[in-house]
């Protein structure tokens, strides 16, 4: 990866496995390490996250949320947590911002279940769809690094801050980095705006946030068919 294909901003600084500050948010009661390598398969995984208590989320669950899409995907997307509707149905994106991704997606010839795997930074809903605390986001990280070893994507889409800071070490606003090529783990990796946060904002007048997922979506599209044809 050339120094042109990464942001401005440099590399993200980003272990494979949780820094001792994550690990301290963890509760204690769950303060079981899940390191790399520790799953077979994507399988295995779910069914441990089916049965995980490793933060107060599992309590208000009705279904655990994992992935849906291609399990050997070329990109993968990652959301911040389940809502009322994909907690319901125990899959990832499922409702308006569902349907808007998969708009978004089929504009540039993506098909979500064969060129994506989806999956969220924490597998259980957050009470009231407030975004996942840090402790939250630190106890359900490793089944997130997990999933990505497993799927093994060439590119990473972060949907929203609480994404993109859940894996990326980036201090910056998502308005200022978004659309930006970061390199994470030999990774392309885009943080790019919420599809919920487009449906609060509509416009597609340029400099809008719709017209530059427009951008942003075609710039994935056409690193995609690079790294095909090389």
């Amino acid at each position: 990866m050339s120094q042109e294909q990464i942001s401005l901003f440099g590399a993200a600084e980003v272990s494979s496995e949780l820094s001792p500050d994550e690990f301290e948010l963890i509760p204690t009661s769950a303060k079981i390490r899940i390191p790399p390598g520790t799953y077979d398969s994507l399988d295995q995984l779910t069914a441990h996250c089916k049965g995980c208590q490793r933060c107060g989320l599992a309590e208000g669950r009705t279904n655990v949320v994992v992935s849906r899409g291609s399990r050997t995907a070329p990109i993968m997307i990652i959301g911040e947590g389940p809502g009322q509707q994909e907690d319901e149905q125990g899959l990832p994106f499922v409702g308006k911002s569902g349907q808007l991704l998969e708009k978004i997606l089929a504009s540039v010839r993506l098909d979500s279940e064969k060129d994506v795997y989806i999956c969220n930074v924490v597998k259980c809903r957050p009470p009231g769809n407030r975004n996942p605390a840090a402790d939250e986001v630190a106890a359900c990280k490793p089944y997130l690094l997990e999933q990505i070893r497993l799927v093994d994507p060439k590119i990473i889409l972060l949907t929203g801050s609480t994404a993109m800071k859940g894996l990326l070490d980036v201090k910056e606003g998502i308005t200022k980095v978004r659309g930006q090529w970061m390199e994470w783990e030999g990774r392309y990796c885009m943080a790019i705006f919420h599809p919920a946060y487009l449906l609060r904002n509509p416009s597609r007048e340029a400099g809008k946030p719709k017209w530059l997922m427009w951008q942003d979506i075609q710039a994935v599209r056409k690193k995609l068919d690079e790294l095909t044809d090389s």
